[in-house]
């Protein structure tokens, strides 16, 4: 396996790409099977998914009983190396310290990214998410359409696996037929939601897109799609695909997965790129900024050994920035040079802007009706399966609903293994009857145990101007360089988008029967909301747009200024969809590689 230290890197790369996640896997995936020499720079340490991963162990084998701990910040046991919302050596700073005004960004050092971390839900962007401007008179339209990238998304699905149904909903899409893999069983708490939310409030939960196997890949059909006139990367990815096995529906696809069955950026593109030899793969590397010629074209990246403090220059013929969107801002903010005195492709003073997050919340009630079901086995995926896409369009568009983003609702039921904190729930539904003891305490625990639902909300959220990163300026990371500082303000229109989100799921969890706690933050929306990055869904920052006036990017994510230089994560993306941006990342990644190839062959880069 070509991993490298920096004494071995060659002359010159065709591509040199920072960052090994869902946008930086996808486009060393693909240049490296059509023979391109690559290498990917990635700031965290080497992981082998099939041997570091918990997910066969029980939370009482682990320190705390398996419960978050400052470098664990989602669970002891939660497959992420160097992760977190704060981590030493590499701060970050806020403009404001009020509520709700501060932005939390999230951090993966890891081979592969925060695609072994992430909850793999994997939805479209529908029409009507790329005309935000035209359709609702909010953010930022698209510079490309929904039919522009629905072959991209096709391919996306037929490599890493997407489970899921087509139900025709508006703005929802389909997929092609035959590219989705079939959906587990709804479990018992699924049920109810479905059967109570249709009869009561006319709405459809249907099941979520996921990217987990629910069988095994079709490996004799699916690489003469993706690779039509390449016998090598047909063999290759056939090969890989065979590799990887169907989900058993056992533990948190958080702890990662050693059988391949939940998608990971290492397990499904770089592992098979890795065979070409065409793959050279660096980690350890923390990338500081990008090189320029006196033609003003990329000609690498400079980073840093982590293991010494050594400083390296990589050269390359393209380069292409994904190391998640607000890295990338960094880096590009950071590479100032006489042709680029405020950071390249920041002439216009766009770099950092608009950045966006899925505007969230949730409720949750206990389920009399789920009480003392007999015991079962609920196959399924651990997470979510079932979810409620946005209903309301035709609302929304007319202008009905007093605010202009639609959201999604994931549901959340059954009972997977306890831990910890299981019984945190049901103290607070008996707390009238006073705290439990001894046998009825054990009595009480069968008794609520999987009769909770739960349900997230995850809204859009339009580009505006109080929302943006930029280079703070005086605080610096443990290597030197130049920190971001966030800016943040949630606008009216998302709070009144999460009142309803919270009256939306207050009602379907009275439908099926539930018992509340406490009511919907309806009064105060400022306190039901999520804080900015908390979702882990932030994008924007180097957005793609029609004109290199007011934006950072082209429709083919080449940074205006700087062509052979390509943005291929979520730093392109004008705006936040009430979908998870991943799948889209890697929409985009794919088809800005396939652009940038053929602009390489014709000798435009």
């Amino acid at each position: 396996m070509p991993v490298i230290a920096p004494e071995d890197l060659k002359e010159s790369y065709d591509a040199v790409i920072i960052g090994s996640g869902a946008g930086g896997g996808q486009v060393a995936y693909l240049m490296a099977m059509e023979g391109l020499k690559v290498l990917v720079i990635e700031a965290g340490r080497m992981v082998d998914p099939t041997r570091e991963v918990a997910m066969f162990h029980t939370p009482n084998m682990a320190p705390l009983r398996a419960e978050s701990t400052p470098d664990k910040q989602y669970g002891f046991y939660d497959h992420s190396v160097e992760s977190g919302w704060e981590m030493p050596g590499e701060p970050y700073t806020n403009a404001s310290d009020a509520e709700k005004r501060e932005f939390f960004w999230w951090r993966q050092r890891m081979m592969g990214g925060r695609t072994n971390h992430w909850g793999r839900v994997s939805l479209r962007n529908g029409p009507y998410d790329f005309e935000t401007r035209t359709r609702q008179g909010v953010g930022l339209d698209w510079p490309i359409s929904y039919d522009e990238l629905a072959p991209y998304y096709d391919k996306v699905e037929m490599i890493a696996g997407i489970f899921g149904a087509n139900e025709g909903m508006e703005n929802s899409p389909d997929s092609s037929p035959g590219v989705l893999l079939p959906p587990p069983k709804f479990r018992a708490g699924e049920l109810l939601a479905r059967d109570r939310a249709k009869k009561k409030l006319g709405l459809e939960v249907v099941p979520v897109h996921r990217a987990v196997l629910t069988k095994t890949q079709d490996a004799d059909r699916v690489p003469a799609k993706l690779h039509p006139s390449n016998a090598k990367a047909q063999k290759l990815l056939a090969e890989n695909m065979r590799m990887r096995a169907k989900c058993f529906f056992a533990t948190d696809c958080h702890r990662g997965c050693a059988i391949g069955a939940a998608f990971d950026s290492m397990t499904v593109f770089l592992r098979p790129a890795l065979k070409t030899g065409n793959l050279d793969v660096l980690p350890n590397a923390m990338a500081r900024e990008v090189t320029v010629n006196d033609e003003g074209k990329a000609t690498g990246v400079i980073f840093i050994d982590k293991v010494n403090g050594g400083e390296h220059h990589a050269k390359g013929r393209t380069v292409v920035l994904a190391a998640s969107s607000q890295e990338s801002v960094r880096l590009l903010l950071n590479s100032k040079s006489k042709t680029f005195p405020e950071g390249i492709g920041n002439a216009n003073g766009k770099v950092g802007k608009y950045l966006t997050d899925s505007v969230s919340s949730s409720f949750s009630a206990q389920i009399p009706a789920l009480e003392n079901l007999p015991l079962h086995n609920e196959d399924g995926v651990v997470g979510q399966q079932a979810y409620l896409p946005f209903q309301k369009v035709k609302e929304l568009l007319a202008g009905k609903l007093g605010f202009s983003g639609g959201y999604k609702l994931l549901t959340v039921s059954g009972r997977k293994l306890p831990s910890l904190s299981t019984g945190k729930s049901f103290d607070a539904v008996s707390e009238a009857e006073g705290i439990p003891f001894g046998k009825q305490l054990k009595e009480e625990a069968r008794r609520y145990y999987g009769s909770f639902q739960g349900i997230g909300g995850q809204g859009a959220m339009a580009a505006n101007d109080d929302c943006f990163a930029e280079l703070d300026p005086e605080k610096k990371d443990r290597w030197g360089i130049p920190v971001l500082r966030f800016h943040w303000k949630f606008s009216d229109d998302e709070l009144k988008q999460v009142v309803h989100q919270q009256e939306t799921m207050a009602a379907i969890l009275d439908a099926m029967g539930g018992r509340f706690t406490r009511p919907p933050d309806t009064e105060d929306p400022l306190k039901a909301v999520k804080e900015g990055g908390k979702t882990i869904h932030e994008v924007g920052g180097a957005v793609m747009g029609k004109k290199a006036a007011d934006s950072v990017t082209d429709r083919w994510s080449r940074v205006w200024e700087v062509p052979n230089l390509i943005v291929a994560d979520g730093a392109v993306f004008p705006g936040t969809a009430d979908k998870n941006p991943t799948l889209t990342i890697m929409a985009l990644a794919w088809r800005a590689a396939e652009r940038l190839m053929e602009d390489m062959k014709r000798g435009d880069v």
